[in-house]
């Protein structure tokens, strides 16, 4: 069986992990891919203490499995911490810190509990600068990722990571959606993945059927970088860009970025009448470049045992052929 430091840290079975989507996880995906063998994670920010309670108390019911809690610390202040680490999960996974805050206070507050702490980067500096202040887990998060994002891309990214923060053990996220991806990132220096899209297009992903058969029709190449969202929303989030699919909304004000960010209003509520008509042309559909690896909507046990088998698979055979072939 494939096992890595990450499983051993983690208390999983195997080495991959659900990335702590907003609007994309549920218990029921994180309890799904837990008791899977992998580790879930569902998205707290912006939540009260009296919901995430609630998450974590129905993701207790569905699994005795290990599960993390994911925070935007950009967005979150001392409360959103302390109701977090206030049920106690076994990871608590963070991201997008802007540059004042006390990364090592707050990670500190999570050991205290007992959590391990997950951190997800998007270049080498946050890596050492999460690695130093104390972050069990880091994520070298590639631009091939859906959803917010950095410039760099995985395959650079990880292993002057994993060199950067070693011991510290690196996940490799972004561009990876299956058992060769997995297999590539172990080989690049990671201790496995963690997946967005892929688990986006599963059957437990709470997004309504036509999102996931927009995933389903990309070949990838319709994913593109902008700010486009994150204008019409007025959220600044610290050094990221958004990969999103290149649909009407994009489209409409591509180029328009200026009259955007004077029409707000008016084009939140189109987006907002949208998203009630289960309409995924005029959002901000957040799925990475993966989406064109990606075939069927499956459930989230049959992603993770796929990935980790094709995994296996290519690293035993492939391998020791190509070894072979060259020594011939």
């Amino acid at each position: 069986m494939l096992s890595t430091r990450a499983c051993t840290l983690l208390g999983i079975r195997h080495p991959v992990v659900l990335g702590g989507m907003g609007g994309g996880t549920s218990p029921e995906l994180v309890a799904a891919v837990s008791r899977a063998g992998g580790l879930g994670v569902h998205a707290c920010t912006g939540r009260s203490a009296e919901e995430i309670a609630g998450l974590a108390g129905d993701i207790r019911r569905r699994t005795d499995r290990p599960f993390g809690l994911n925070l935007l610390l950009f967005l979150a202040d001392d409360v959103a911490v302390g109701a977090v680490l206030a049920v106690r999960p076994r990871v608590f996974s963070t991201a997008w810190a802007r540059r004042e805050q006390d990364l090592r206070g707050c990670f500190a507050r999570a050991h205290d509990v007992g959590a391990k702490v997950m951190h997800m980067v998007s270049t080498v500096p946050e890596a050492t600068r999460a690695a130093e202040a104390g972050a069990d887990l880091i994520v070298a998060q590639g631009t091939e990722g859906g959803g917010h994002v950095g410039l760099m891309g995985t395959m650079v990214l990880v292993p002057l990571v994993a060199r950067a923060v070693a011991p510290v053990p690196v996940l490799a996220a972004g561009g990876v959606a299956d058992g060769g991806g997995l297999a590539a990132a172990l080989l690049l220096g990671a201790e496995g993945v963690l997946l967005g899209t892929r688990f986006l297009a599963s059957t437990e992903a709470p997004l309504p059927e036509r999102y996931k058969q927009v995933i389903i029709a990309s070949d990838g190449h319709d994913t593109l970088l902008t700010e486009i969202p994150d204008i019409a929303t007025g959220r600044v989030w610290p050094g990221a860009y958004s990969r999103v699919v290149r649909n009407r909304l994009i489209e409409e004000w591509c180029g328009r970025e200026g009259e955007l960010r004077y029409r707000r209003g008016e084009v939140l509520a189109r987006t907002q009448q949208a998203r009630e008509a289960g309409d995924p042309s005029y959002g901000a559909l957040f799925i990475g470049q993966t989406a064109g690896l990606i075939a069927s909507i499956e459930p989230a046990a049959t992603i993770v045992e796929r990935v980790v088998a094709e995994a296996e698979a290519l690293l035993r055979q492939r391998a020791p052929a190509l070894l072979d072939s060259a020594i011939s």
